[in-house]
């Protein structure tokens, strides 16, 4: 009697775990030095592909307030601004295809600004709100997804089940010789130093 209801309990936990054994963790994104990316840590986003620009800063303000664009300095040498990383889930790690917050600064989060109709662009500005996932945060979440042995960023959010986003990467935008960061079919790839 006691070994069918062994049985019994051990099919019952079997079931609950889905059928199958539980799933591995999701991969860290590692810097150029192999650590796992940590959200106490600032990084500086620097391109892969050399002699294109440097690292990604923010624009010069038009007004006192929003909105800055997110661009790659003009200067190769440049490494651009360091950046942190919130992720939604509150790990400490950062991890492949996750939705995260990305900052320069507390008050500079990444965000999808809204259609530029004169360009026919999704550009990316320092407008966004961090944390509280869900339909009134949708457009500050990006991911960083592998890239051949590298990354690239990616927006598709799904820290709202029912909202309707577009998913694409992000890529660079030539605009009277700055390269604006928007979304784009030719993904920016990119590496991580720490700051």
């Amino acid at each position: 009697m006691s070994s069918l209801l062994c049985i019994f309990l051990l099919f019952a936990v079997f079931i609950s775990h889905g059928g199958a054994a539980t799933e591995a963790p999701v991969e860290a994104v590692k810097d150029i030095n192999g650590k796992p990316l940590q959200t106490r840590f600032y990084y500086y986003i620097l391109p892969v592909v050399r002699g294109r620009g440097g690292g990604l800063t923010m624009s010069k303000p038009e007004n006192k307030t929003c909105p800055r664009s997110v661009i790659q300095d003009r200067f190769e040498v440049s490494q651009g601004l360091p950046v942190s990383f919130s992720p939604y889930d509150k790990s400490r790690i950062v991890r492949v295809s996750t939705d995260q917050n990305i900052k320069f600064s507390p008050t500079s989060i990444w965000e999808l600004a809204n259609f530029d109709e004169a360009t026919s662009q999704n550009f990316i500005s320092t407008c966004g709100v961090e944390g509280n996932p869900g339909q009134t945060t949708v457009d500050n979440w990006f991911k960083i997804d592998k890239f051949d042995n590298d990354y690239k960023i990616r927006f598709c959010p799904t820290v709202c089940n029912f909202c309707k986003v577009i998913c694409r990467d992000v890529g660079v935008f030539v605009q009277d010789g700055k390269r604006r960061l928007a979304l784009s079919d030719v993904p920016l790839k990119v590496m991580f130093k720490r700051a």
